[in-house]
């Protein structure tokens, strides 16, 4: 692929100019047009047709999420990348069709990849945007909404009618059912117990208790966990694999 185009969609000016010092070192990517609102940044994706857009989600006007649905049926396709801050919105941006949902500040590792998952997308794109998995959780937390990254996901835990998130900064809790997360998740995470699913990438070792129970143990330590019989052998063959 040539240089890939993108339109920087943002009412605030200092955010945008961010984003374009991110960009400089990128000889692969070319701005080619910036927007203040929503209604700006669809002129400019009709304008310039770009690859992909960098899009705020509350802006003046026509929001991010107006703009993104918009976008989903446009031929070309452009991806869209949603770069904006936590707010009472980021549900919607989940739901809606793109690529990726990057939290303010936005950091150089995540635009990076990021635009890796926006070349992905174009080069195995059809006429119709596909759908995107998730790269993140979302927890709510009175009224707002904590964004979790699955990459700092060490395990999984259903309690009653929620699911503990267990991470790298600590704990929240979700409103999803752990069967769902494993069938949406099941190459990034193992069952352990009925109740549980851990990181594939966390598990260590699975060692014998004193009373006779098998627990798993985590890379990044943390409390033993208790591992269900038939679980055992699946569990096993997960440690055997590179």
């Amino acid at each position: 692929m040539h240089s890939l185009k993108l339109v920087i969609a943002d009412d605030e000016p200092l955010a945008r100019e961010r984003l374009r010092t991110l960009l400089a070192g990128d000889a692969g990517v070319e701005v080619v047009a910036e927007a203040g609102d929503g209604s700006e940044a669809l002129e400019a994706c009709a304008r310039h047709q770009p690859h992909a857009v960098l899009l705020d989600i509350a802006m003046p006007g026509m929001d991010g999420l107006e703009v993104a649905r918009r976008l989903a049926g446009s031929d070309p396709a452009t991806a869209v990348v949603f770069c904006t801050a936590y707010d009472e919105h980021a549900l919607s941006a989940f739901e809606a069709a793109a690529i990726d949902y990057l939290v303010k500040p936005v950091r150089p590792e995540r635009l990076a990849a990021a635009l890796e998952r926006v070349r992905a997308f174009l080069a195995g794109r059809g006429n119709a945007v596909p759908a995107q998995r998730r790269t993140q959780l979302c927890a709510r937390l009175r009224g707002s909404l904590r964004v979790i990254p699955l990459e700092d996901v060490r395990y999984l835990q259903a309690e009653e009618k929620y699911v503990v998130v267990h991470h790298a900064r600590g704990q929240d809790l979700i409103e999803e059912s752990l069967k769902s997360l494993e069938e949406e998740f099941g190459d990034l995470f193992v069952r352990i117990h009925r109740n549980c699913l851990v990181a594939r990438r966390e598990l260590s070792e699975l060692r014998r208790g004193p009373d006779g129970h098998v627990q798993a143990l985590l890379r990044s330590g943390g409390p033993a966990l208790e591992v269900s019989r038939r679980c055992v052998p699946v569990l096993r063959q997960a440690l055997q694999q590179p």
